[in-house]
């Protein structure tokens, strides 16, 4: 994943792009970057690997080696940027969020028509930004260039430019998977993917950038330069995992979705007589509390802390690159509340089950400290297909997820031409595949949220929600068509 966000104004704007650029820290840990423009020194950049080391502390000297009235940040998990492009339609600083699916169809394609070059990185691979950046070059301007982009890209491109003449222009993914937000103070304007940055320093929201919509934005000024379409298919996710708890996005705040969304995973309990006898709601943290706190407050059962994560040196349990090491961390991280959890039943909301491994242990560690029962509840329906069009995930394989797994140990290949009963709790393959899953993950009980109640958690038309990594969904293309295996696949 990756975050962004950029400012221009009368005055310098550094103060704002570092702090705005370390609020999205939590989308990305591989690398951080910034660029800013100043009518005496021109454009500059400054990159660094956040892997080891938080943004913050890379860019602390950033007040003495960058100056100017506008500038962009970047925190991502893939490639280094913002990147500084020189190109026929001058020279500027680019970000990109998103994923190319289709990246080496597309070079293959620039090569051939232009015969041009890209610099290579481990394994021959090309920095998607670049990619991003020599499609918007083949136009005549940077409205037709990322438009262009954005039709041709099989993923999602979220994208924010700087001019080598200080203007900052800003578009949002063709089908809105992410938020692009727009906000203004007396200095200037603010480009934000994620909202609470943009009103903790100070700007007030001018509005959220529409599917496909690009404008340009100067101190003084905000100008259309492609208006929204009418097709948008944002991210779910973005409320149930990732998205940052006070931020909003289309008119939906996160911690208040997720408190929503435990409340309605209490009623399906209760409806479905499924609620187990247990002393306290627990949340697997972060995100998962206030999956919990919903679920208390409707069940009317304590909630409850049994483990509290140790963060000061280890903010996020992925850092490491490698898997062992990122689970060892994780454990590491876990430090138990001995009277809250030996002799008691407990019932935990984590945000999502995906490959199941963190979660294994976590449980084995609540055993290891005398819990009499661990029941797990997921705030997001079966996870059957990885994500494909955000990048959020590591998975290399569907057959990474637990769900799919597990499907093909109980019935084969054959099981996957089942994927929605299996989604189903009320079918007996439903049923199957949750057992399964308690017998690898120890657990007394498991339960997943509906597709249904997540959308009316979120509380937008589910017509206008990417749903893919549940039920499969493909997006629609401008012509009303969908998108085919074979473009998505780059063939």
């Amino acid at each position: 994943m990756g975050g962004f966000f950029g400012a221009v104004g009368k005055d310098s704007v550094i103060s704002d792009v570092f702090f705005g650029t370390d609020y999205h820290s939590h989308l990305g840990t591989r690398s951080g970057g910034m660029a800013a423009f100043d009518p005496v020194i021109g454009l500059q950049r400054n990159i660094h690997n956040i892997e080891n080391s938080p943004f913050r502390t890379k860019f602390e000297h950033i007040f003495e080696e960058m100056r100017g009235n506008a500038a962009i940040g970047c925190i991502n998990d893939t490639d280094p940027q913002p990147l500084l492009i020189r190109s026929r339609l001058g020279t500027y600083a680019i970000c990109f969020v998103g994923t190319v699916i289709n990246a080496e169809a597309l070079i293959d394609r620039y090569l051939s028509a232009n015969g041009g070059h890209f610099g290579a990185m481990t394994a021959g691979r090309v920095n998607t930004t670049e990619l991003v950046a020599a499609l918007i070059n083949q136009k005549q301007s940077f409205a037709e260039g990322i438009r262009f982009a954005q039709e041709v890209i099989e993923g999602s491109a979220s994208i924010l430019l700087l001019s080598e003449d200080g203007r900052l222009i800003a578009a949002r993914d063709r089908v809105g998977r992410l938020p692009v937000l727009v906000g203004r103070n007396r200095n200037g304007h603010c480009v934000s993917f994620e909202s609470f940055a943009a009103q903790k320093l100070g700007y007030t929201p001018e509005r959220e950038l529409g599917p496909g919509e690009i404008v340009e934005l100067t101190a003084d000024r905000l100008t259309v330069l492609r208006g929204p379409g009418e097709e948008m298919h944002i991210c779910a996710f973005l409320w149930s995992y990732y998205g940052y708890p006070p931020s909003t996005y289309e008119g939906v705040n996160v911690e208040v979705m997720r408190y929503r969304n435990g409340e309605i995973l209490a009623e399906n309990d209760e409806a479905a007589g499924n609620r187990p006898d247990i002393d306290y709601v627990c949340g697997v943290p972060d995100s998962g509390t206030p999956h919990a706190i919903g679920y208390a407050n409707r069940s009317r059962i304590p909630f409850a802390r049994p483990f509290i994560k140790y963060t000061p040196t280890w903010p996020r349990s992925f850092m490491p690159a490698n898997q062992t090491d990122r689970n060892k961390v994780a454990k590491m991280k876990q430090v138990p509340v001995d009277e809250l959890i030996h002799g008691k039943r407990l019932l935990f909301v984590d945000d999502s089950i995906v490959r199941g491994t963190q979660l294994r242990e976590t449980v084995e560690f609540l055993y290891e400290n005398g819990a009499a029962a661990v029941h797990m509840r997921s705030a997001c329906p079966p996870i059957m297909y990885g994500c494909k069009y955000l990048n959020f995930s590591r998975a290399t394989s569907d057959m990474e997820l637990i769900t799919r797994s597990t499907i093909v140990e109980l019935e084969g290949e054959e099981g996957l031409r089942h994927l929605g009963e299996y989604s189903d709790s009320s079918t007996e393959r439903g049923k199957a595949m949750r057992q399964a899953i308690c017998k690898k993950l120890h657990l007394a009980s498991l339960e997943f949220q509906t597709l249904e109640g997540l959308s009316r958690a979120i509380g937008i038309d589910p017509c206008r929600l990417c749903t893919y990594c549940w039920n499969g969904r493909e997006p629609s293309r401008p012509d009303g068509g969908s998108v085919s295996p074979e473009a998505v696949a780059g063939k």
